[in-house]
């Protein structure tokens, strides 16, 4: 089974606790139209766990299909160093079908993010090492596609969708549970 190569860290953008007993990775691409479902998928599970749930989101862009994602990833990560990095992340993925540069600077207006350093962010690559270590931490970990979730550090290789991924935690927890 393909377990998760990096930890979660300070880096990662978590939503939970981490002291929660099940921690869900997803590995995604703000363009990639199987995690913009995943989404609402997610946050579905988390409503449903609630406290017993930790959700960490890690980019992975599949720049060679989705020539937006690696843009939109570092303007989340942008919006990160401003503390709004779950309203980009939200925002990107109900937006998904408008997905491009000005989709990027109106939400950076929206959440009162200066434009200007958005841009200059974006052209001088300031948050692409981020991106990257994300990244490469997924592959380190066989992720070669999006999404990829883990579960308690254990690749989820069954379907995404809610029943599939609702059993996939409550295993986990009831696991353990069931050892302490």
């Amino acid at each position: 089974m393909t377990t998760l190569k990096t930890p979660i860290n300070a880096d990662d953008h978590i939503r939970g606790h981490l002291q929660a007993p099940v921690t869900l990775v997803e590995y995604g691409d703000y363009e990639c139209p199987y995690c913009g479902m995943a989404q609402l998928v997610v946050e579905g599970l988390r409503r449903k766990f609630g406290p017993n749930l930790c959700f960490a989101f890690r980019h992975f862009p599949l720049t060679q299909v989705h020539p937006m994602a690696e843009s939109a990833a570092e303007a989340a990560e942008f919006a990160g160093l401003h503390n709004h990095f779950w309203e980009m992340h939200d925002a990107l993925f109900a937006n998904q079908v408008s997905l491009g540069m000005p989709l990027l600077f109106a939400l950076a207006t929206e959440l009162a993010l200066p434009q200007g350093a958005l841009r200059d962010s974006l052209a001088a690559g300031l948050c692409a090492a981020k991106v990257q270590r994300d990244f490469l931490s997924g592959v380190r970990g066989g992720v070669n596609g999006t999404p990829a979730f883990f579960i308690n550090g254990r690749r989820h290789d069954a379907p995404f969708d809610f029943p599939y991924l609702a059993v996939g935690i409550g295993a986990a927890l009831a696991h353990v549970q069931t050892a302490s």
